[in-house]
């Protein structure tokens, strides 16, 4: 385990009140796992603002199936980026949607590009790439820590 700083912060009271009543419905235990989350979370928007830094992040897609030759297009963007394609899973939602979840690996840019360009597909009916880091940007967690992705 990483050895713990301590320090103070100081709020107005009624913004403390705000987050302590956040803190509560997101189910944190205490402040200081909430700070920590919110510095982890600023942690990787500061390395995807590194175009060339190391990024991993999921893109979630909603589709229509029946949307002529939209599988084959997304199909062909995986293969021609399958430097950054770590996995894909594909799940029939109904008669016409489908559901695909890809896990996305690489320099930040190509991470980035590789979203826009499944997320803009024609037929693509909602879609949102959730982007992080690996393990490495946060440091170590302290045992038992809760933890978020909002």
């Amino acid at each position: 385990m990483s050895e713990l700083v301590r320090f103070g912060v100081s709020m107005e009271r009624e913004l403390a009140r705000k987050f302590d009543r956040l803190l509560a419905k997101q189910g944190y235990a205490n402040r200081s796992e909430a700070i920590r989350d919110m510095v982890r979370k600023e942690l990787v928007a500061e390395q995807w603002s590194d175009p060339e830094a190391e990024a991993v992040g999921t893109v979630t897609l909603v589709y229509d199936h029946h949307v002529r030759e939209l599988s084959d297009r997304l199909v062909d963007l995986q293969h021609e980026h399958h430097g950054v394609v770590v996995s894909a899973t594909h799940v029939h939602l109904n008669h016409d949607h489908c559901l695909e979840v890809l896990v996305l690996r690489g320099r930040a840019k190509d991470v980035q590009h590789l979203a826009d360009q499944l997320l803009a597909a024609r037929g693509v009916l909602h879609g949102k790439l959730v982007a992080t880091a690996t393990g490495a940007t946060f440091g170590k967690k302290q045992h038992g820590s809760h933890s978020h992705n909002h």
